[in-house]
Formats: structure tokens, C-alpha cells, sequence
């Protein structure tokens, strides 16, 4: 399975991780964000960045999660009604949190907090199997000028 990450164009080379407290981690934990589709990478940016610093040299990394591997998946019923308020985030945040601990998988399954029925990929860069998943390409990535927050 292929999902996304756009990056700017000098962080877009290898998987890393920055450790940086997001939705589904909290600081200190090393986990990529990826998107299923290059729309969702796209919109997940412009919020995260509050339309700020769009116009950067950016690109699509394509990366590859192979089928072999075990995908973990927070569902939506197992979620608390406002769950995606950023006043929940710690809720998110323990939860992934969890994740990583039991290192059941490197892969985690979440829904975006900003388009319904759509999904991310957390990825677990301290995972025994995080090397089998593979950055497989870069696409160039310009956002269109008509985004804005």
C-alpha cells in the first residue's frame, strides 16, 4: 500500500522522524505522519500550517507499507464523540501514546481529524519491522495559490 507525506524538498529524502507532539503521539515519540491520499496530505499541510509558509519548495513522498505487515486501526466508536477538538488531543495523543509502548505494530491506522471518512498512517520509526517500509519516491509539490486558511 502506497501513502503519502508532503515535505519540504530538504526533509523529503529518507524517513525520519522529528519528535515533535502531534495528534496521535506526544513529544519525544518518533513516529511519521502519512496520508492515503495526496488530497488528504495536501489539506492535513494547510491546517497544520496555518496556511503559513505555502509557497516553500515541497514534495509528495511516496511511501510503500508492505502488505506482510500489520496494520493497527483506531475505529471511530472506540473514540469519545469530540475526539477530534483540538482540546482532546491528549485523549489522541495517550492513545497512540499506548501504541507505541505495546509495539504491536509499526503501523497505526487513524481518521483524520479534518475530513471525515478519510484516513492517516501513523508510523512507528522504532518498530522492530519500520525498515521493511520503504520510501519509494518524491513527487514535486507546488500548493496552488488559491489555498488559504
Amino acid at each position: 500500500m502506497i501513502v503519502y507525506r508532503i515535505s519540504h524538498t530538504r526533509w523529503a529524502t529518507k524517513l525520519s522522524a522529528s519528535g515533535n507532539s502531534a495528534r496521535w503521539n506526544s513529544k519525544g515519540k518518533m513516529v511519521i505522519y502519512a496520508a492515503s491520499s495526496r488530497a488528504l496530505a495536501c489539506l492535513e499541510n494547510v491546517v497544520h500550517r496555518s496556511g503559513e509558509g505555502l509557497e516553500s519548495t515541497f514534495k509528495v513522498m511516496l511511501i510503500d507499507i508492505p502488505k506482510r505487515l500489520t496494520i493497527s486501526e483506531i475505529k471511530l466508536k472506540d473514540l469519545p464523540k469530540n475526539w477530534f477538538e483540538y482540546e482532546n488531543i491528549g485523549i489522541c495523543q495517550s492513545i497512540g501514546d499506548k501504541w507505541m509502548d505495546e509495539a504491536k505494530s509499526a503501523v497505526l491506522k487513524v481518521p483524520s481529524a479534518i475530513i471525515p471518512n478519510e484516513f492517516n498512517y501513523v508510523l512507528n520509526t522504532n518498530h522492530p519491522t519500520f525498515k521493511s517500509i520503504k520510501l519509494v519516491g518524491t513527487e514535486p509539490f507546488k500548493f496552488d495559490p488559491r489555498i488559504k486558511n
